[in-house]
Order: structure tokens, then C-alpha cells, then sequence
């Protein structure tokens, strides 16, 4: 759904600055001709102009709230959108290479003919058997956070391989983190991206809220689960924080939960600690 930015328009001071108008025109018509009659208008008249005044401020705050609550909004609805377009392309990746080994495995299967065919034939058909359950595993998690049918544009998955480039892109954008990667052996595609979505939001929200402080990231496994971990040192001292929406996070644990994980994420020490520990797909 595509909606516009909130804008906001208050007329209220204009409306205060005409009534102040006519109320000084309204004065300046009026001829009093006792001090006890020209006391009581000029008190009548500040008691009027107080009260329009009073009223100006109170519903430019009112609307001023109102545009707040609209504008977190939209920047939430935008924010779900694009996680969306990001899940969206992931999906058109995974599956294509997931089918496309599919078929190559097949029309190995096929074509067989040599005197040794029959181990080679049971092997591919195992390797379509695998390939098939992992693809559709992957396919059913996504499509649970997945709900937006419009067509994403494409572009290559994020893997395991990407995370120093995740990393090195917060280097640069202030932040001195560093990453320790554990041997994990064979990650899931779907696990892989997530992983990257986790250390990437978490050092979005580090750089935004605690400025160019320094950052750990950590990726190990323990047994089927995987788990990231993110802590940072806190905020630095001349450091003013810029508010956001407050959805990534959500976004973020909604992501993780569709995989069957979890995500904790709070302050720890004088900075804020963020894991996630999520089940990779178990290879049949």
C-alpha cells in the first residue's frame, strides 16, 4: 500500500492573528469617554486576546501530536514495506537456485546410461530429495513474514560472505566495530540472510542512537543454532541520539521469529547488547 507523507498545516495562529485584528479594529471604533469605562474595555480586550492566544497554542499542540503520531506511521508502514522488497527479492534468489539445481540433479538422473549408473542415479535422486525439502523449508518460513504480493526488484542474497562488507559499511559511516566469525559449517541460505539483516540493524541502530563508538559482532554456532551477538560500548558523550521510528527492531525480532529463533535485544553495561539465536534448517 503506497501512501504519501503526512504533512502538516496548521492554521491556527493565522485564525488567532485575524481575531487579534479585528478585536484591535473593533477598539479603535469604540470611543469611551469615562477612565473606569476605558479600564473595563482594555481588561475585557486582554482577557480576549489572552484567550485567543491560549487557544492558538493549544491546538497547534494538539495538531502538532496528531502529525507526530501520523508521520511515526507512515515511517513504520514505509519501513515494513521495504523489509518486504528485501524478503520479496531474497526469495526469487533462493528459489531459483534452489530449482535450478533441482533441475540439473534431474536431468543428471535422466540421462544416466553408463554400467555404474545405479549408484550415480540413487546419489542424484538423494541430492533432489535434499535440495527439494531445504527449498520448500526456506520457501514456507519466508512466505510467513512475506505478505505483500507486488514484484520486488532483484538483486543478489545476502550470504555469510557479506557480513565484512556490512561491517566495513558502519567502519565507514563513523563506527569502529569489529567481527568474529566461528567455523559454522553449512548454513542455510535463509539462515545466512538473517543473520546479515541482524548485524545490519543493529549496527544501523548503534551509529543512529550511540554515535561513532566502537561495536563487537560475534557469529557462532552451538549445535543447530546460530547465534549473533552485537554489543556496543554506549553513547558517546556529545553524542545527540536521532530518533526513528522504532520499528526496526520489530521488524528485525518478526524476521527472526518466522524462523523459528528468537531475538533479545537490551542495555547491558553502558551499552546495548543484541542477540539472536536462530535454528539453521537440519540437512536430511
Amino acid at each position: 500500500m503506497n501512501i504519501d507523507r503526512p504533512t502538516w498545516r496548521s492554521r491556527a495562529w493565522l485564525v488567532a492573528a485575524m481575531l487579534l485584528a479585528v478585536l484591535a479594529g473593533i477598539l479603535s471604533f469604540v470611543g469611551v469617554d469615562r477612565p473606569a469605562s476605558a479600564w473595563a474595555a482594555v481588561a475585557v480586550a486582554g482577557a480576549v486576546a489572552v484567550s485567543v492566544i491560549g487557544w492558538a497554542f493549544d491546538r497547534t499542540r494538539r495538531q502538532r501530536r496528531r502529525y507526530e503520531e501520523e508521520l511515526a506511521s507512515w515511517a513504520g508502514e514505509r519501513a515494513r514495506q521495504t523489509e518486504r522488497l528485501r524478503i520479496a527479492s531474497d526469495l526469487h534468489d533462493l528459489v531459483s537456485h534452489g530449482l535450478g539445481l533441482i533441475t540439473v540433479r534431474a536431468a543428471v538422473a535422466r540421462t544416466v546410461t553408463s554400467p555404474d549408473g545405479d549408484p550415480e542415479r540413487a546419489e542424484a535422486l538423494t541430492d533432489i530429495e535434499r535440495v527439494s525439502r531445504e527449498t520448500t523449508t526456506e520457501l514456507r518460513r519466508m512466505l510467513i513474514v512475506l505478505r505483500d504480493p507486488d514484484t520486488a526488484p532483484l538483486r543478489p542474497a545476502d550470504t555469510l560472505a557479506d557480513l565484512p562488507a556490512i561491517v566495513q559499511h558502519a567502519n565507514t559511516a563513523g563506527l569502529t566495530a569489529t567481527l568474529g566469525v566461528e567455523e559454522l559449517g553449512d548454513v542455510s541460505p535463509g539462515v545466512q540472510l538473517t543473520v546479515c539483516a541482524v548485524v545490519r540493524e543493529a549496527l544501523h541502530n548503534t551509529i543512529r542512537h550511540a554515535g561513532p563508538t566502537s561495536a563487537r559482532v560475534g557469529v557462532h554456532r552451538d549445535g543447530g543454532t546460530v547465534f549473533v551477538e552485537v554489543q556496543d560500548s554506549g553513547q558517546r558523550t556529545s553524542w545527540q541520539p536521532q530518533a526513528g521510528a522504532g520499528h526496526g527492531l520489530d521488524g528485525l525480532r518478526e524476521r527472526v521469529t518466522a524462523l523459528g529463533g528468537t531475538l533479545d535485544a537490551e542495555p547491558r553495561g553502558n551499552g546495548f547488547h543484541v542477540t539472536a539465536r536462530i535454528p539453521d534448517v537440519v540437512h536430511i
